[in-house]
């Protein structure tokens, strides 16, 4: 393994292939719950509405709440993986998941099930960061890695169908309770399992700060932030409520960069973005969110709202474009591994960009599920491309004690691009929906839709050019590591 490889760190597990692939398969386990929680509970909102008594324009809070506490925890995550243990983060996470799952389906009442899903987000948080990590720590930077992170993807593709198809299908035959309790033994399984097939984590041999001021400053801010930008449209952008958060939200995130500026040992530690790496990954995995992200969001409105889908319907025309997505995730490995980083997100920017110009063409009031169909599966390949990429992007380069929180950046872009991408393309399309009912209200909010469809599609071509500022290979083999925080603190 090459020098600048090793410096980039991995802590490989005893017991050679056999343990690397337990170990794999629990990872993506993880991945697969996550993922399966995005849309299990979207499709299940009228019956949670109707049962605990939910005014139509509150219930989606039982969906803001995991969004905006899962957004601003993000980066605390992804530090408490790398300085209390990825492998204890890991099993934590999952018993949070666990016990605030088995909370959501015993509720009564609507602050109890909004609290459920509050806590949640909060395990969703630690989850994300703690599972990328052990990747990116465990599996050797390269061909190792890449074929990791694709099944890693793969199975979060297949949780998102599993979670619009098993949403729809718990829904309709055990009641909405039922959305939640799929993921208690779920979740308590692989947190057991955990413990005999994950290495334990390694004893510290120096003591390190964990940084509070910083930690709380940054959670506190990037939580309003994301809360500001997800009730926005639902509160009004002028709302004291939204103009409140915002406020707090660049006041603290301003104090955070103030604390990490004079912090020697700070949560964050901004050199970690000299590698541009990193840097590009990030942004593309904003921008990744922002526009493949939402299209999930605005087809399930097409589908239930203009062409009246039942939740059972709309999850089984998920089923072609998660399919193709898992299809992608395998690809960008392989392209990856064969062509280099570059040429695989440039070709999956490419190829989504087009595929979800096409699709825009099947958003009309008067097209069928046929006419979606060419786009969703070139656009679902592209995307799957892109998301093993980015995140292989996102890790190179970075030293193994630093992937936590390298991955909670990385991870909490995800989610604001998530949050801005919807806020600003919701605002889009329903600008010529105003006044009208009936045929006139489907027509215009399919039309408002084949816009935002077709701003994605520019939006993913951004995507693209960010690309080029990802650092070439060396010749090494590898790109130049960031600086440990020995070597940072010895250069002050």
């Amino acid at each position: 393994m090459s020098t600048s490889s090793a410096s980039a760190g991995h802590a490989q597990a005893p017991g050679g292939a056999r343990h690397l692939g337990w170990t794999l398969a629990l990872l993506a386990l993880a991945q697969l719950i996550y993922a399966l929680d995005l849309n299990i509970v979207f499709v299940a909102l009228p019956e949670i509405g109707s049962d605990l008594g939910f005014p139509g324009q509150t219930q989606q809070l039982v969906v803001s709440a995991y969004v905006v506490f899962a957004g601003g925890f993000l980066l605390f995550g992804g530090r408490a993986a790398d300085l209390l243990g990825r492998r204890r983060m890991f099993i934590l996470a999952l018993a949070i998941y666990a016990v605030s799952s088995l909370a959501g389906g015993l509720a009564g009442s609507p602050g109890v099930i909004i609290g459920a899903r509050i806590v949640q987000g909060i395990g969703g948080a630690l989850l994300l960061p703690s599972t990328l990590s052990l990747i990116n720590t465990q599996f050797e930077e390269g061909p190792k890695r890449n074929r990791a992170l694709a099944v890693w993807g793969g199975a979060g593709a297949s949780g998102l169908t599993l979670g619009a198809l098993l949403g729809g299908v718990l829904t309709e035959n055990f009641g909405w309770p039922a959305v939640f309790y799929v993921n208690v033994p779920l979740a308590g399984l692989v947190a057991l399992a955990a413990l005999f097939v994950i290495p334990k984590d390694p004893a510290r041999t120096e003591r390190r700060r964990f940084d509070l001021p910083g930690a709380l400053s940054v959670t506190a801010g990037a939580t309003l932030l994301v809360f500001a930008l997800v009730e926005g449209p639902e509160l009004g952008w002028l709302s004291g409520w939204v103009l409140g958060a915002f406020a707090a939200a660049v006041l603290l995130l301003a104090g955070f960069a103030l604390i990490e500026s004079r912090s020697a040992d700070p949560l964050m530690p901004f050199r970690i973005f000299r590698n541009p790496n990193l840097t590009a990954g990030t942004a593309i995995t904003f921008i990744y969110m922002a526009t493949f992200g939402v299209l999930p969001y605005f087809l399930t409105v097409l589908l239930q709202t203009v062409h009246g889908y039942s939740a059972l319907e709309t999850g089984l025309a998920f089923l072609v474009p998660s399919v193709a997505i898992a299809l992608g995730t395998q690809l960008g490995e392989r392209l990856t591994t064969r062509s280099g980083l570059r040429p695989t997100l440039i070709g999956g920017f490419l190829v989504g960009a087009v595929g979800t110009a096409v699709l825009a063409f099947g958003f009309d009031a008067d097209a069928g599920y046929l006419a979606l169909l060419p786009g969703l599966i070139v656009s679902g390949v592209g995307q799957g491309v892109v998301w093993t990429a980015m995140w292989i992007a996102a890790a190179t380069g970075t030293p193994a004690h630093e992937q936590g929180v390298a991955n909670g950046a990385a991870s909490t872009a995800l989610n604001l691009g998530n949050a801005i991408g919807l806020a600003v393309f919701t605002a889009i399309a329903d600008a010529g929906t105003g006044g009208k009912a009936g045929d006139a209200l489907l027509k215009a909010t399919a039309d408002g839709e084949f816009l935002v469809v077709v701003l994605t599609a520019a939006g993913m071509v951004l995507g693209l050019l960010l690309t080029f500022t990802l650092r070439k290979p060396s010749a090494a083999g590898g790109a130049e590591p960031a600086k440990t925080d020995e070597e940072a603190l010895a250069a002050r």
